[in-house]
Order: structure tokens, then C-alpha cells, then sequence
């Protein structure tokens, strides 16, 4: 009883409410009397929300120690019901709440505490759906909010623990889902989770490895690898493609916030660890170097690092690069979220721009420029969309245009400028721009392109900061190694349109030099393929989206961007293959898109789907047809496109053009010898076949940069033997398909050949060969879609088009006349309706169409109208057309094309005839129709209308002068406008020219045609001076001279005409080269060119273009070194193409012309500063001729010429002494061999001796009668002392100017010349003059002027004849690499010697070629294709100058130097692109054709026979004066003092 008792009060004690708690249910039990689940689910339910309820203050702690003890039983920590877990964990945090801050809990019970949480609460987050989420929730808060969490801290060896809450908080936002209705409550649970860890990283003392492992971690999930998977199907290595851009996160994955939160809340103790882990992984890098020479070393270096093999040597392992990569790699993403935890970091990366290693400051470089424009982990923007295609063109203020990036992650953001958070730092980076490996350049140039694309990360630029990067992104431009340059045109690239405008043109335009748009121009021209593939593809892109600004006349669009095609079209002047190729690809992929505009018309039916085009033209394609004419869009990008140009690209656009009608030909040939190919299976005639096939296929290879493929590649093709493929090519050339037909069939053509290829049969080179070709030969801009938009234009003067329309129609109407067909009607309808009266005129634009009509008419007469209202009014425009030379285009209209012609031709020239008063109504058109008539109806004019045509010419036009010059008679001057008396006396001088180019009658042809070439002789000897008085207007006396020499070319052009131009006549011909205006001999000179190149004209005016050895025009001379290279090269590729062993020897043959007319040059003069001076002529002869195959001819005819006589003036009688004129012959016969072996030696050539002697041509040598005569003058040597040091320091000052001008280098040469004068002349002598005419002048000479003369000779002593021999000077001076034989000095008596110089009998060059035309296709020298071959001359011109630097390697040292440190990337030589020669091209085009058809027809050429003249005919005295002084009148006498005096131009 007692004892019962007892236990009754024990048991009341117990059940006694504890102060505070009121829960007193057991929670343990002992083993093998577990409480039931539910039970134990209820009283722990009901313990947890009791202690939601305590506060901390307002309870004893002791009521809370038998609940503390029992909840950390191990059978509720490892119970297996997730509930009761959950609860116990609910109740452990109170407790630790309720407690604390100190926890009734020992370490180790704190451990097991925490595992139970972190192993079990914390994961079971990530599932909402869980039935005791909110019991898990209230855990995470409960630890987040009382910060409980920090008693993990105090755990022994918890960095387990640690680790494996970073580990599950992040995995539990990671993987939580974003679409459940529970949003918020998931947003709770990621912000409590962050201020869990933010409160674990600021109470730990340190962080292990692991855990600042798992923070980086989650800055990698913005990469789309990381975001995607590297091992996704159809996602290799990871990568995503930008387009699908709704793969991408849209907003930054929570896991990535949390770090980022973490980072930016505890940024010092982040800040050491993250220094720390970088330190690491850079030291472990470096641990661990790869042996040297290992594969991967040397694959390595093969991925662009053979420049620092000594820096790459003992590098970083591949794994060990990967981990450097991945790690700079987390700095950029690092910079975008947390820029403070960097602080200790930017200084080790800076530290590593100065490594030795080149991987470790490729990486810091490339890093850092990530860094500073924000770009983070994710990588790149997607490029800006710049489509040339596009249709509207994007304009500049266009607001569509999207410059924010869609993707939140590719997003270029930087939190803080980075220039002004770490100067230091940025002052490094900017330095790298000068660090000597090439791909550290490389790398730094990119990450400054993205620098300023977007403008530091958003944090923006000062606008001297963001003009000193521009400046330094235009140096790299221009850096050395290709590599770089490439990098720096592939940024300008990533630029959006308006960024290129606003920012990269701040410095100028393409056409502004020194401007970073100018350098990308240049890169057009570089030296390296890829540099300029890229900078043309770039450049043609710009201005292809630029097009709509253009459009719209834009002027700061046009002022930047509208040279961008000239330059691009400039490159064709370099006759480099690649670059040909490349420019054809460029031009129809960017220039001129060939599906431009992406839109359909209604009634159009593309079976091949629609063009890629904007959101606007592909909106309703129905509606966009309706408002928009696609080939008015077109017509007008391409008036847009010509009116861009200059002048020199202008000509490479219409070459273009005209090449189309050449190699259409030759297509259209290859063609038909395919259809006879028959695949391979012929039934007759094999061989011809395969030999006619041969030889078109090698023709095609040769434009091609690699014609062993290209022959390949055209033979499989022909094996394919594919008809319809054949049909397609003729669609695209004939002109009667419309643009739209021409597209289609390029397209389906290259879907064949496409399908081909994916065969074994076919090469997968195929395409690459044959597209180039198919543009070639395809009528896409002279297509007759294009004809009445610009027929429109030109009407209208819309968006001031109507002059270009009016030159392209012009263009169209002189090179395909075919495409005109459809819409001649209606040109002679609008002709009709503009005809002038005599109170009327014309329109403006009228004369061109009357070209344009003209040029149809004389191929295709019949399609002209012929009805009266038509004839009347082409009648009318010969009457009072505006200006005059709308009535000569009336004239050769009628002539053409109607029935009664002779009637009308007389009916008009009476019209002309009666009344004439000069200055009266329409007295220009009745002379420019009396001009036209004298040429084309010469049989309708009657003696009495002959002679008061020529009564009106001469009489009344000529011999007047209405409005004398008020100025000195030696007065002359150029003027770009020409008053009506000029004009009227320049077509009265055409009247008397045309009336002797028609003269019917051979027999008195001399006699007629004598007064005519009298006066051109006065007018060109005379300098267009024709009245006795001299009061001659200036600026009428330049133009008639500029008239009378392109006449006399005119008429030269037949044979019977040439050969009344007497040597002595064109010796005065010559000195038009070298007048005073410019414009004069630039005109002359382009005429002359024109002619030479359709072989039109005798081979002795090849001599002319070698007298602009003193040009001071830069242009002019280049232009003319450029054309006779091309022509060089052209007549040395004959050689390996003619069938003749004879050699063609044009150019050299030239030589001795151009001694003999030097020798009768009006400045000649013995002495020995004249005769150095002379021996530029020689040099520039040689520079552009010389080689080392033909300079042993060269100077083997410069001996010949010593072994004759001067025929050019009176012949002495056979035993006469010599002349003055042979005695200058023999001057400047051994000024020449002086020239030629001092060149010789600078070369290191070697002179070979020939087997026999060249005979020079008898119109301008005679023979030496006497042996005894001709080896005395051999013997003798000419020239006076110091001519050969002079001539050897002219030679260096030349070579060295050369040099410079080639490099773009400001150096003067040795000559005292600026670098833009290659003979040393300084420019300001050079503007006074040109030193290629001076009146006489007494022979003494001044030495104190003369010593200012650069290069210095010992001046010489005067001798009134020549020194004799004796001295031994010659024997001196000869070569030793000259080989003496025993050879006759008298000229033989023989018919042979009337031939010219290439009628050699010996076999010199025995595979040559004869000078005839060779059918061989592209053989013809002056196509277009030969014209290509001056590539030959210009590598062999680059040899030249390489052996020349080394060979002169210590003479010019300083120099050396420079060339060594500064590869110039523009290429040396140009070749000239004439676009009226291209014309003529289709002759030869014809007789290839025509060959293979075995239909031979030759077109008439100046062989060597023809070219000569005189000993074949009697020579007739001739009226011209032989010497200038004699003729024009004398301007006062002037002393001669220097070589300057040669530098200014003849007074006239």
C-alpha cells in the first residue's frame, strides 16, 4: 500500500505541466515497442505546432530538455517514414530556435541533426507536390531566418556538411519546375535558401575547395552547352543554334541567382576565395607542362602558334588548357554578376598578359576583352543581319532594326565600366596591340572590335576613348601579319549598319585616307587571298544595305560609303586571277544580288520557291507585286552601282559587260563541241573533236585560279554530257531571255550540277569551276528586263538617275544592240516626238538616244521605222540638232536604215550647203552633218558641193580667227569648256579627214589626202597655231592639236594612210605624248591605246607610251606603265600560243624606234648631263620591257643601231662622213649599252650574245657602205666622261623611288624626286612643266647651278667631237658577262631589210610566236582574257625587286629595315582595263568560233611586212618641217643653267 502510494505521487509529479511546453507524450520507445506511425505522426504534429506558438523569451529552456532529448533519438532521425522526418525536423528547429544561442545538443548530435536535414528536408524541396512541403518549407525557413544554420559551423570537420547544403540548395532550385501553379511559395524557398547560404558563407571561417567549386558552378549555366548538354541529339559539341532562339532561358536560372546573391553580399571573403581558386588552377596549369616536341605540342602550333615555338615550348598539357579555358571563361560571366569578388583576380589576370607563355596571354587577352564589353559565359550575340538582298533596304534610322539581343544570356551587359574600375589593368590590355606574336594581335583586335560594337558592355565610352580604339582597330587594318588583318576585317563585320555609319565612319569615308573605312578599302588589294576575300565580301555588304540610303541620296551615306564599289572594282586593275574570281562572286552575291529583290510579281511563276527577303516582302507577296516593279528595282540598283564609280571603275564595269559578249562566244563554241563530244562517244571525226575541245577547255582553265582543275572539271562536264544543262547556259546568254529567265536558269543550272556532283563521277569541284564561268557569260545587267526602267529614267531625271541611264543605255546600245529589239520602237517613237525644229530644240537627252539608235541601226536596219514622220525627223536632227553630234547620229541613222538615202544624203548636204553662215542658225549641226556625209556618201557629193564644203571648212571656218587671242602667241592653255568657233573649226577639221578616209579612188588618193596630213603636221608641229598673225586662242590651239593627233591615229589605222605619215612626221607625232596640258596628252594617249590594243595600228607606235618617262602626272604614268606591261605580257604569252617558230619581238623591236626618235628629239644634246638625262627614257623602257629572257635582244639592238645611219632626214651620199643625226644615233646607241648593263648587273641577268644580227627597219636606217667606216664607229666610243656614273646613279635613284612608291612609303630618292616621281624629280619642278620640250639654247652651262643637279656627276669637259678611242674606256666598260664573236659591220643590200626587227632569221626565243593573229582561243593579245597575263610581268617585276634588295641590301640599309618590319599589303602592279578595247574583242571572239567551225576568217593586222614602208614606195618630199624650230614661232632664247629647264613645258 505504501509503495502503490509512493508511485502515484511519482507519477502525478511527472504528469505535472512542464513551465512553458505543454506537450507530454512520450516520443520514444524502447526496442521492440515502437509507437505506431499514426501515433507518432499526431504527437509530433502536435508538439510542432505547439512550439510554432513559444517565443524564445517567454519560456523556461528547461521545459524544453526531455523533448529536446527525445526528438534527436536515432529512431526518429533515421525513421523510415518521410512524415515523421519531416515533423522531427520541424521540432528540432524550434527547439534550436527556443534555445537559442546555445542548443542543448552536443556535436555530435548536431551532426546528426543536420544530416537528417541537409540529406533529407532540404532535397525533398524540390518536389511541391511532397504532403509535408510545408513542413519542409518551414525547416528551410526556420534555419534561414533564426540562422541555426550557423551552428553548422561550429561542428567539427563540417565542411562535408557544408558542402552538401551548397550541393542540394542549388540542385533543389535547379530542378524545380517554373510552370506550377506554386510560384511564389518556390520563390520563397530560393530566396530562403540564399540567405542560408549567404549566412553559412559570412560565419564560416573558411569555404573548402568543394564548396567554392559548387558556387562557380552555377555562373557555367548561362553556357548553352551547360544549359543544353553537350551529348543532346543534333547538337554537336553542344552547340545551339542561334536561330532557335526560344530554346533559350528568358530569364537567368534561379541557381545562377542565388550564387550571384551570395557573391555580391559577401564580396571580400568571395573575393579570397575565388583569387584563390584562380591562383590554383593557374599553378596547376603551369605544373604541369607538356614535353617539348610532343604531337600535341605540334598540333597545337599548326592551329596558329609556329610563330612563338620558343614561348610554346614546356606549354600547359591539353587538360590543362581546358581547365585554363573553362576558367577564364567563369571571369567574363564573373564581371556581368559579380564584379566586386574580381578585385583580387584582374590583377592576376593582368599579370598574365605579360606571361611568357603564349596560351596563358592568349587566354588573359582574350579574356579581358570579353570582360570589358560584357560578354559572359553564354558567349556572343547573334551578328547583326545585314542582307545586300534584302528588299526594303535597311535604312539608317530604321526602328525595327533590333540592337538589343533577344537572348537575355548572349546579352552584352557590364555592371561597371571597366576602364574606370581598373585602369591599370585596361592600360595593359590596350598595350597588347603592340605584342610580338601575331595571334595575341589577333585576339586583341577582336576584343576591341567588341569593345566598340557594344560600347564597353553598355557602360559606354568616352568619345576620346571610343576614337582611340577606332584609331587603333584602323592599325590593325594595316598590321603585318595576315592573321591579323583578317581579325580586324571580320570585326568591322560584326558591326550593325548604323554602328559602321556613326561610328567607324567618324573618321571619313572609303574615300577619306587614313580613315579606318579607307584601310578596309585598301584590304581589297592585300597581297594575302584571305584578307582580301573577307575585306571585298565585307565591304560590298556594307554598301549592298547601304543601297537604300544611297537611294535616297543620303549625303552622309554617300559621302561615306558610295566609293566602296570603285574600290572594289579598282582590284580588277591587278590581273590577278583569284581576285578576278573573287570579284565576279562579289559582284553578283553583294553588288548586284541576282535575287534582288526578294519579291514575286503576280504573274511570275518561280518553280524553284521564293528568294530570301524581309518581313515586308514576304508579308502578302501579292500586294508587294502589285506595288513594285522588280526590274525597275533593279534598273535602278545598278544606275545606283555606275554612278558610284569613277572613271577607272567605270571602265571595269563596262569590261565586265563587254567580256559577257567575248566569252559568250567561246561558251557557245564549248558548247557545241560538247554536243560532239557526245559524252565520249563520237562516230566520226575523233580527233578534231577532242583537239578543238582541248584547246576551249584550256582557254576557260586559264581565266581560272587553278587550271589543272579547272581542265578536270570542264572534261567532266563534257562527259556528263547533260543537254539540258547546255540549254541552260544558252537561256542565259541570249539576249532574248528577260532577267527572270536568266535567274531561273542560273539556278536550276546550279541544282544540277549540284545533284552531279553528289555523284562519283562528278568532282565535288565542279560548281567552284563552273559558276564563275556561267556569270561571265550570262546577260544579267545588259538584260533587256532592264531596258525600259532605264529608258524611264533617263526621261524623268528621277533621284538624278537620267544621266547615268542615258551612259548605260548608251553602253547597251554600242555592246549588245541585241537586247534593244523590243524597245527600238518605241526609242524612235520618243525620237520622233523630241525632234527639233527651227524654233524647237531637242531634249537634252536626245543625242544618246540617237547613239543608242545609231548603233541598232548599222546591225539591224530593218528594224527601223521607215515611215516619213521618222525620216523627217532624223532630218531635223541633222539640221538643228543639239548638240552637234545628235546630228551626226541622225546622219548615220538615215544612212542606215532608209530606202532612199543617196536622195536624202544629197538633200541634206544642199541644206547644209545653202545659206551657211558661220555663227548662223544650226552652223554646228550642218557641220557635224557635212562631217558625217564626207564620210558616209562621199559618191553623193558632186565636184561643185565638194568644194563649197571645203570652202566652208577652210575659208570660212579654219583660216578664221573671229576672236583673237589678246595674249602672247606662245600663250597656250586647255579649258574644259570649248566656245562655238572651237567647235566649229574642230568639226571643219574632221570634214577634210573624212573626206580623204572615204576616198574611193587609190590612184589619187596621194594627191588628195596631202594638203590634209600638211595641215595636221602644221597643227601638231605648230601646237594648233594655224594663223599667220598667231592670234590663235589658247585654249582653241590645245584642242586642235589634241584633234589632228587623234585624226592622224585615225587614219593610220588603214595601211594605205600610215604610209603617208613620214618618219619625220611622226617624230613630230611623238611630242603630243609630252605636251604641256595634261588633258591633251591623257587624251592622245587614251586614243592611241585604244587603237594599239584592237590592233589597229602599225607597230612603230608602240613607241610613243615610252616617251612619259618624265610624266608628272602620277595617274597618267601609271596608267601607261600598266598598259604596256599588260601589252608585254600579252605579246610573250603569243609566243607559247602561236604556231609560227618565228619570234614576236614587238616590244623589243620597239627599242630601236625609240632610239631614233630620241635622236630627233627636239631637247637632244650631247652633253653630259642631256645625255643622263636621257638615259630615263632607256630606264623606263627597260623597267616595263625588260626580263631576263629578252634583255640579251635588247641590247644586241642597241649595237645594231650603231651599225647604221640615220634615214630619217636627207641621206648623205654613200661615202659622206656622218651626219649630226647619226653622230646623235651613236650617242644614244651607247648611252643604251651603258643603260642596259648597269641594269643588267643591278638584276644579276646575265647578257648572252645572239647567233646573228636583227635587222632594224629601212624607213628610219640606212646601211653603212663602208666596212672601214662601220668598225671605226664601232670601235668608238660616244659618249663623254662621267655619262656612266651618272647613268648608274639615275639607275639607283629610279629603282629606289620604285621601291618606295611600291611600299607607300614617303622617301625621297637619291635623285632629290618625293616618292611620287620614280625618275627623282621633286615635285615642284614637276608641276612648272614637263621636261620634254625647250627651245634652243646656247650650250654653255653654269656650274654653280649645275652642281645643285641630284645625282651629282664630275661635270664634263666640252668637246666639240667625240673623244677618241685609245683610253681604253669602252673595253672598260663593256660586261664581263658579254661575249665577244666576230661579226660584220656592213649592213647586207637586201630586200629583207624593209622588214621589221621581228622578221629575225635566227632562232632567237624559237618557241615564239609570229606577230599574226593565232586563232587560238585567248591568244589574241589585247582581249580581255590576254590582258589577264600581265600578272606574268608583274611577279617577274616582284623577283626583279627582291633580288634587287638583297643584292643592294648594304647600300640601303635603312631602308631594309623598314620593308623588313612592314609588310605592305597592297599589290605592286595594276593592268590596264580598256573598256572601248573590249569591244573590238568580239572579232577575235568570232574567229575562234569560226575555227572551230573550220570556217577560217582572219581580220586584217599589221604584220612586219606591212608595218614597213618607205623602201617599197618613192619617197615623197614632205611639206611638214622637219625641225619644230623652224615651223612654230621661236619664244625668247633661255640659258641653259640646269637639267630643270627640262622640267618645264615648251613655250609655244
Amino acid at each position: 500500500m505504501p509503495s502503490r502510494s509512493a508511485a502515484a505521487v511519482t507519477e502525478m509529479e511527472e504528469a505535472q505541466p512542464t513551465p512553458g511546453l505543454q506537450f507530454n507524450e512520450a516520443l520514444s520507445w524502447r526496442a521492440g515497442k515502437a509507437i505506431a506511425v499514426a501515433d507518432l505522426l499526431k504527437r509530433l504534429n502536435a508538439l510542432s505546432k505547439e512550439m510554432q506558438t513559444l517565443e524564445q523569451e517567454e519560456n523556461e529552456r528547461d521545459s524544453f530538455t526531455r523533448v529536446a532529448k527525445e526528438l534527436v533519438n536515432p529512431n526518429l532521425l533515421a525513421h523510415k517514414d518521410k512524415g515523421v522526418k519531416a515533423l522531427t525536423a520541424a521540432c528540432l528547429v524550434d527547439i534550436l530556435r527556443l534555445c537559442a544561442p546555445d542548443a542543448p545538443y552536443t556535436g555530435q548530435q548536431l551532426r546528426d541533426i543536420f544530416n537528417m536535414i541537409i540529406g533529407q528536408i532540404i532535397p525533398a524541396l524540390a518536389d511541391p507536390s511532397n504532403a509535408y512541403n510545408n513542413q519542409h518549407i518551414y525547416v528551410l525557413s526556420s534555419l534561414a531566418q533564426v540562422k541555426s544554420i550557423v551552428l553548422l559551423a561550429d561542428i567539427p570537420s563540417a565542411d562535408t556538411l557544408i558542402k552538401n547544403v551548397f550541393q542540394h540548395c542549388f540542385d533543389v532550385v535547379s530542378a524545380s519546375p517554373r510552370s506550377l501553379p506554386a510560384e511564389e511559395v518556390q520563390k520563397n524557398v530560393e530566396a530562403n535558401m540564399t540567405a542560408l547560404l549567404v549566412c553559412l558563407v559570412d560565419e564560416s571561417q573558411t569555404l573548402s575547395p568543394e564548396v567554392v567549386d559548387i558556387i562557380v558552378a552555377q555562373f557555367l549555366r548561362t553556357d548553352p552547352k551547360a544549359a543544353f548538354g553537350s551529348g543532346s541529339k543534333n547538337k554537336k559539341n553542344g552547340v545551339v543554334d542561334e536561330k532557335q532562339s526560344t530554346l533559350f532561358l528568358r530569364q537567368l536560372p534561379p541557381a545562377y541567382n542565388m550564387a550571384r546573391y551570395i557573391c555580391n553580399a559577401c564580396p571580400e571573403k568571395m573575393a579570397r576565395y575565388f583569387s584563390q581558386y584562380f591562383n590554383d588552377v593557374v599553378v596547376d596549369a603551369s605544373n604541369s607542362s607538356a614535353p617539348k616536341n610532343t604531337s600535341k605540342n605540334k598540333k597545337r602550333h599548326s592551329d596558329g602558334l609556329e610563330d612563338s615555338d620558343d614561348e610554346n615550348s614546356g606549354g600547359p598539357t591539353e587538360q590543362a588548357l581546358g581547365d585554363l579555358r573553362k576558367v577564364h571563361g567563369l571571369l567574363r560571366e564573373l564581371w556581368r554578376a559579380c564584379p566586386g569578388v574580381l578585385q583580387n583576380v584582374i590583377p592576376q589576370l593582368e599579370a598574365e598578359l605579360a606571361a611568357e607563355n603564349i596560351q596563358l596571354r592568349l587566354l588573359a587577352t582574350e579574356t579581358l576583352g570579353d570582360i570589358i564589353s560584357g560578354i559572359g559565359a553564354a558567349g556572343l550575340p547573334a551578328a547583326p543581319t545585314m542582307d545586300p538582298a534584302a528588299y526594303p533596304s535597311n535604312a539608317l534610322m530604321n526602328p525595327s532594326e533590333n540592337t538589343v539581343s533577344l537572348n537575355l544570356l548572349t546579352k552584352p551587359s557590364s555592371p561597371q565600366p571597366f576602364p574606370s574600375a581598373h585602369p591599370q589593368a585596361y592600360a595593359n590590355y590596350l598595350g597588347r596591340r603592340h605584342d610580338r606574336t601575331a595571334l595575341i594581335r589577333a585576339a586583341w583586335t577582336t576584343g576591341v572590335g567588341r569593345i566598340l560594337s557594344t560600347s564597353a558592355g553598355g557602360a559606354g565610352l568616352s568619345q576620346q576613348e571610343e576614337d582611340r580604339l577606332i584609331s587603333d582597330l584602323n592599325g590593325m587594318l594595316g598590321d603585318a601579319d595576315e592573321k591579323v588583318r583578317v581579325a580586324a576585317v571580320k570585326v568591322v563585320a560584326n558591326f550593325t549598319f548604323r554602328d559602321i555609319v556613326g561610328k567607324l565612319g567618324r573618321l571619313g569615308g572609303v574615300s577619306d585616307s587614313g580613315s579606318l573605312l579607307a584601310t578596309l578599302a585598301d584590304r581589297v588589294r592585300d597581297r594575302k587571298h584571305l584578307v582580301r576575300e573577307e575585306a571585298m565580301a565585307v565591304l560590298a555588304r556594307i554598301w549592298g544595305v547601304a543601297v537604300g540610303e544611297l537611294s535616297e541620296q543620303n549625303e552622309q551615306i554617300v559621302a561615306l560609303l558610295g566609293g566602296i564599289p570603285s574600290k572594289i572594282l579598282d582590284t580588277y586593275y591587278t590581273n590577278d586571277i583569284e581576285i578576278m574570281v573573287l570579284l565576279d562572286r562579289v559582284f553578283y552575291a553583294y553588288l548586284l544580288p541576282l535575287s534582288y529583290p526578294p519579291v514575286k510579281t503576280r504573274s511570275s511563276k518561280l518553280t524553284n520557291g521564293n528568294s530570301q527577303g524581309t518581313k515586308e516582302s514576304q508579308g502578302s507577296t501579292d500586294k508587294v507585286g502589285e506595288a513594285i516593279d522588280p526590274d525597275k528595282i533593279r534598273t535602278e540598283r545598278i544606275l545606283l552601282l555606275v554612278k558610284a564609280l569613277d572613271e577607272r571603275a567605270k571602265k571595269v564595269f563596262y569590261a565586265i559587260q563587254s567580256r559577257q559578249l567575248m566569252l559568250s562566244k567561246y561558251m557557245g563554241a564549248y558548247l557545241a563541241r560538247c554536243e560532239d563530244f557526245n559524252g565520249g562517244v563520237m562516230d566520226e571525226n575523233e580527233s578534231s573533236i577532242k583537239e578543238n575541245l582541248t584547246r576551249l577547255i584550256k582557254t576557260f582553265a586559264g581565266m581560272l585560279p587553278n587550271p589543272p582543275q579547272a581542265t578536270s572539271d570542264l572534261w567532266k562536264f563534257a562527259k556528263l554530257h547533260d543537254r539540258r544543262s547546255y540549254q541552260l547556259i544558252r537561256f542565259c546568254m541570249a539576249p532574248e531571255s528577260d532577267y527572270r529567265t536568266v535567274y531561273n536558269a542560273i539556278k536550276e543550272f546550279t541544282k544540277r550540277v549540284v545533284d552531279a556532283s553528289s555523284s562519283s563521277t562528278a568532282s565535288n569541284n565542279l560548281l567552284d569551276t563552273l559558276t564563275p564561268l556561267l556569270h561571265r557569260v550570262s546577260l544579267i545587267v545588259y538584260n533587256k528586263s532592264h531596258v525600259p526602267a532605264i529608258m524611264e529614267y533617263s526621261r524623268t531625271d528621277d533621284k538624278s538617275l537620267a544621266a547615268t541611264a542615258h551612259e548605260v543605255l548608251r553602253e547597251i546600245s554600242s555592246r549588245t544592240p541585241e537586247v534593244l529589239k523590243a524597245h527600238v520602237q518605241e526609242i524612235c517613237k520618243t525620237l520622233q516626238d523630241e525632234a527639233p525644229s527651227a524654233n524647237r530644240p531637242n531634249a537634252a537627252g536626245a543625242v544618246d538616244n540617237l547613239k543608242a539608235c545609231a548603233s541598232f541601226a548599222s546591225k539591224y536596219p530593218k528594224e527601223i521605222p521607215k515611215d516619213r514622220k521618222f525620216v523627217q525627223a532624223m532630218s531635223n536632227f541633222a539640221m538643228y540638232g543639239s548638240p552637234p553630234e545628235a546630228a551626226k547620229y541622225a546622219v548615220s541613222v538615215i544612212w542606215a536604215a532608209t530606202e532612199k538615202k543617196e536622195s536624202l544624203a544629197r538633200d541634206l548636204a544642199q541644206k547644209c550647203i545653202k545659206g551657211f553662215t558661220f555663227g548662223g542658225e544650226g552652223y554646228l549641226s550642218r557641220l557635224a552633218t557635212l562631217s558625217q556625209l564626207m564620210l558616209l556618201a562621199p559618191a553623193e557629193m558632186d565636184e561643185q558641193s565638194t568644194d563649197e564644203i571645203l570652202d566652208i571648212a577652210i575659208a570660212q571656218t579654219l583660216l578664221q580667227v573671229r576672236e583673237p587671242s589678246k595674249k602672247p602667241a606662245d600663250e597656250y592653255s586647255w579649258s574644259s569648256t570649248v566656245d562655238g568657233e572651237g567647235q566649229a573649226k574642230c568639226w571643219a577639221l574632221k570634214i577634210l579627214v573624212n573626206r580623204i578616209r572615204s576616198h574611193p579612188d587609190a590612184e589619187t588618193f596621194a594627191h588628195v589626202a596631202a594638203p590634209v596630213y600638211n595641215l595636221l603636221s602644221s597643227l601638231v608641229s605648230q601646237h594648233g597655231e594655224l594663223s599667220k598673225a598667231g592670234n590663235t586662242p589658247p585654249t582653241h590651239k590645245s584642242r586642235l592639236r589634241l584633234l589632228a593627233a587623234r585624226l592622224y591615229l585615225k587614219l593610220c589605222t588603214q595601211k594605205a594612210h600610215d604610209a603617208l605619215l613620214t618618219p619625220s612626221a611622226f617624230n613630230a607625232l611623238t611630242t603630243v605624248a609630252q605636251d604641256p596640258e595634261e588633258a591633251v596628252r591623257s587624251g592622245f594617249l587614251q586614243r592611241l591605246k585604244k587603237y594599239l590594243n584592237q590592233q589597229k595600228l602599225p607597230q612603230r607606235f608602240y613607241t610613243i607610251p615610252f616617251l612619259l618617262a618624265f610624266e608628272p602626272s602620277d595617274a597618267l604614268r601609271l596608267d601607261t606603265t600598266t598598259w604596256i606591261r599588260s601589252r608585254a605580257a600579252a605579246f610573250a604569252n603569243a609566243k607559247s600560243t602561236g604556231s609560227s617558230t618565228k619570234p614576236n619581238i614587238v616590244m623589243e623591236s620597239v627599242f630601236a624606234r625609240l632610239l631614233s626618235v630620241l635622236s630627233h628629239h627636239p631637247d637632244y644634246a650631247s652633253e653630259a648631263e642631256d645625255l643622263i638625262d636621257f638615259s630615263r627614257y632607256v630606264i623606263f623602257y627597260l623597267q616595263n620591257v625588260a626580263t631576263a629572257d629578252n634583255v640579251s635582244l635588247i641590247y644586241h639592238i642597241a649595237q645594231r643601231v650603231k651599225q647604221c645611219r640615220d634615214a630619217v632626214t636627207a641621206p648623205p651620199t654613200p661615202d659622206a662622213p656622218p651626219t649630226e643625226a647619226d653622230n646623235r644615233l651613236y650617242h644614244l646607241s651607247d648611252l643604251a649599252q651603258v643603260t642596259i648593263r648597269k641594269y643588267e648587273e643591278t638584276h644579276n641577268w646575265t647578257i648572252q650574245t645572239l647567233p646573228a644580227k636583227v635587222r632594224l627597219p629601212s624607213s628610219i636606217f640606212s646601211e653603212i657602205k663602208s666596212h672601214a667606216e662601220a668598225q671605226h664607229i664601232a670601235e668608238h666610243h660616244y659618249l663623254p666622261d662621267g655619262v656612266e656614273a651618272g647613268v648608274e646613279d639615275v639607275l639607283k635613284a629610279t629603282l629606289r623611288a620604285s621601291r618606295a612608291a611600291h611600299h607607300g612609303k614617303k622617301r625621297k630618292a637619291e635623285g632629290g624626286g618625293g616618292s611620287g616621281d620614280p625618275n627623282g624629280r621633286d615635285a615642284k619642278k614637276a608641276k612648272s612643266g614637263l621636261p620634254i620640250r625647250k627651245p634652243a639654247r646656247p650650250k654653255e652651262k653654269k656650274a654653280a647651278v649645275a652642281a645643285s643637279k641630284a645625282p651629282k656627276t664630275p661635270k664634263p669637259k666640252k668637246r666639240k667631237e667625240s673623244k677618241e678611242p685609245g683610253s681604253g674606256s669602252a673595253e672598260r666598260r663593256r660586261s664581263g658577262r658579254v661575249k665577244e664573236v666576230e661579226m660584220s659591220y656592213v649592213e647586207r643590200d637586201s630586200d629583207e631589210d624593209d622588214e621589221e626587227m621581228e622578221t629575225m632569221d635566227v632562232a632567237v626565243n624559237s618557241d615564239g610566236a609570229e606577230e599574226e593573229d593565232e586563232e587560238m582561243s585567248g591568244s589574241e593579245p589585247g582581249s580581255t582574257h590576254d590582258v589577264n597575263k600581265e600578272a606574268q610581268a608583274e611577279e617577274e617585276e616582284e623577283k626583279e625587286e627582291h633580288e634587287e634588295e638583297m643584292e643592294k641590301a648594304d647600300e640601303f640599309p635603312h631602308e631594309e629595315a623598314e620593308e623588313q618590319q612592314e609588310e605592305e599589303p597592297e599589290a605592286e602592279a595594276e593592268a590596264e582595263a580598256e573598256a572601248e578595247a573590249e569591244a573590238e574583242a568580239e572579232a577575235e571572239a568570232e574567229a575562234v568560233v569560226e575555227e572551230n567551225e573550220k570556217e577560217k576568217e582572219s581580220t586584217p593586222n599589221y604584220s612586219a611586212s606591212s608595218a614597213s614602208r618607205g623602201s617599197k614606195k618613192k619617197k615623197k618630199k614632205s611639206t611638214t618641217p622637219s625641225s619644230h624650230s623652224k615651223t612654230k614661232p621661236s619664244p625668247p632664247p633661255r640659258t641653259k643653267t640646269t637639267r630643270a629647264t627640262r622640267s618645264r613645258a615648251i613655250a609655244v
